[in-house]
């Protein structure tokens, strides 16, 4: 069965995600919750650091591949899923719903992802 989101898209919602993560804690107003402003901050540019090394169209220096790039992606936001608990800012409902909202779509995109890998760039014949 096909998945409805490709590599590429895949790539876009990455980054996207890494930008959108990070800034949570100022977008959604819990700064001074440290725990999850950390948090957010690792997800960010953990996200980031492996989508620009991923064997993929968007991938800067190719070296991980793709499927380990999505295992990365499902172990990363299940833990964040259950981050507000683990690290204690459960009470926190800033914190804590929007955590869980990124690691929720970070988990929703990772499942709905094709995993083919990338054909490795070809050299044009002289």
């Amino acid at each position: 069965m096909q998945k409805p989101i490709s590599r590429q898209a895949h790539g876009i919602a990455d980054y996207g995600y890494a930008l959108l993560v990070s800034a949570l804690p100022e977008l959604v107003g819990f700064k001074e919750e440290e725990k999850a402003t950390i948090l957010c901050r690792a997800l960010g540019s953990g996200a980031l650091a492996y989508s620009l090394f991923t064997k993929a169209e968007w991938g800067i220096i190719r070296t991980i591949p793709f499927k380990a790039h999505l295992l990365m992606d499902f172990s990363a936001n299940l833990f964040a899923l259950g981050s507000p608990w683990i690290l204690g800012f459960s009470k926190n409902k800033k914190a804590r719903n929007a955590v869980m909202a990124a690691a929720l779509s970070g988990l929703l995109v990772s499942l709905l992802t094709e995993n083919d890998e990338m054909d490795e760039w070809k050299v044009p014949s002289k």
